[in-house]
């Protein structure tokens, strides 16, 4: 088993926000875990913890039903489940956390993968009455596919087990024994704890003396989410503002958001897919020119030279340390999620970063067996299936391998007819 320094060393001034996603078979207890972080925190507003007491005397609950602070819709109260995703914010003088409760039932996998994708750690519950299921492997596995950097197993209701030292080394070593052997392995720490009670959740607990880790919001706190892989600048072209007449008349620039790096006047560019090479002439942030953009801000970029710029084309900095691929053969883990089956030689729109397309299923590697771990040989993946695709798309994309650039490296395929989502990709390897 990991210890906890593996995936939070010790680190002193303010973090940057964490982002979390609970994960887990149904029941476990993700909603009420969310719940209590948030109440300890002292995060909860009294007319917010008001309506929640009242709530829980309405839905027959006997006390304070935490969960109701991210069940919001009626259904999940009426039934005690999480059916859509519930993004809830909260923060210690250390770092801010942004933190998705997650779906546990199987037929609402697509929006667990919706939660999990842009987390960088993920908390997998267990019940502790039940052990681990077919459900915490699913998640455990999409966690990791999707470039979690860590796993959190939170051992919960410890309280109904009598907080059994023996149960909890067992489940723990059974989470960390499946999550090695994953493709895309990556750290993993266990933690005891009652999210109904509190215990282990933001204070330690005098119930498990045997215990002698950090309760998960110490953990959560000094998590370390830097990039595992520096890649330079990619700006995903969505639009071409260029005014017809008017002062502005020969003004020509390319709007998209920043990732990867940053980008300066002066920087020399490649124009992706086509190859063309030019520099940088100019910067806009919401209308005024700037020196410099960093990651994550919404950009105008001039170019020096005339050159034919369309959505869905990257500019990509000369310099970086890696260069994504381009091309139009893809070969990608997929997370399947729609009833109609995958099979090879079906059509479906792509969508990458700012362009699309068409994409056509080439071939059906293996679908990932997740007891056995397995790569099954089939034909067709059925709703929630994990396997490995070969995709011949319409349109040259310029993608990162997800497990450098998760940003670069994702794209979903979209059911032609009904315009529902039907899969999320992660690219493994990109070719002409």
């Amino acid at each position: 088993m990991s210890t906890a320094t593996a995936i939070a060393p010790r680190r002193t001034g303010q973090l940057g926000t964490l982002r979390i996603a609970t994960a887990g078979s149904v029941d476990d207890g993700k909603s009420t875990l969310i719940g209590r972080l948030l109440h300890d925190t002292k995060t909860v507003f009294e007319d917010q913890l008001s309506a929640v007491v009242k709530a829980s005397r309405r839905y027959g609950d006997g006390e304070t039903n935490l969960a109701l602070l991210t069940d919001g819709l009626r259904a999940e109260r009426e039934q005690g489940i999480t059916i859509d995703v519930a993004h809830r914010y909260f923060a210690t003088t250390r770092r801010s956390f942004i933190v998705a409760d997650t779906p546990g039932h199987a037929q609402y996998t697509r929006n667990m993968v919706t939660g999990a994708s842009t987390a960088d750690v993920a908390i997998v519950l267990v019940d502790a009455r039940h052990g681990v299921v077919e459900q915490t492997r699913r998640h455990a596995f999409i966690a990791t596919l999707l470039g979690v950097k860590g796993i959190v197993v939170a051992v919960n209701k410890m309280d109904l087990i009598d907080w059994d030292e023996n149960e909890f080394t067992n489940i723990a070593k059974e989470v960390d024994e499946y999550v090695r052997a994953l493709p895309t392995p990556v750290p993993v720490v266990a933690i005891p704890l009652s999210a109904l009670l509190g215990d282990n959740v933001v204070d330690g607990s005098t119930h498990t003396p045997w215990y002698d880790g950090p309760p998960l919001l110490e953990l959560l706190e000094e998590f370390d989410n830097q990039p595992r892989v520096e890649v330079g600048s990619r700006v995903h072209v969505q639009r071409v503002i260029r005014p017809q007449g008017g002062e502005f008349a020969d003004f020509r620039g390319y709007a998209g958001v920043l990732a990867g790096g940053s980008l300066a006047v002066g920087d020399a560019v490649i124009v992706q897919p086509a190859g063309i090479r030019t520099t940088v002439a100019a910067l806009h942030r919401a209308g005024k020119p700037v020196e410099v953009a960093e990651i994550g801000h919404a950009l105008v970029v001039e170019l020096a030279d005339t050159v034919d710029v369309a959505r869905g084309d990257v500019l990509v900095t000369a310099d970086s340390t890696t260069a994504p691929g381009v091309g139009e053969t893809v070969e990608a883990d997929i997370c399947w999620m729609i009833d109609q089956p995958l099979t090879v030689g079906s059509r479906w729109w792509f969508k990458h970063g700012s362009r699309t397309g068409r994409a056509t299923v080439v071939a059906i590697d293996h679908r990932h067996d997740l007891a056995t771990l397995d790569r099954a040989p089939t034909d067709q993946l059925g709703l929630n299936d994990l396997g490995h695709v070969r995709l011949h798309l319409s349109e040259p994309v310029v993608a990162d391998r997800y497990v450098d650039n998760p940003d670069g490296g994702r794209l979903i395929l979209i059911d032609e007819a009904t315009n529902t989502t039907a899969a999320a990709a992660m690219v493994t390897s990109i070719a002409p």
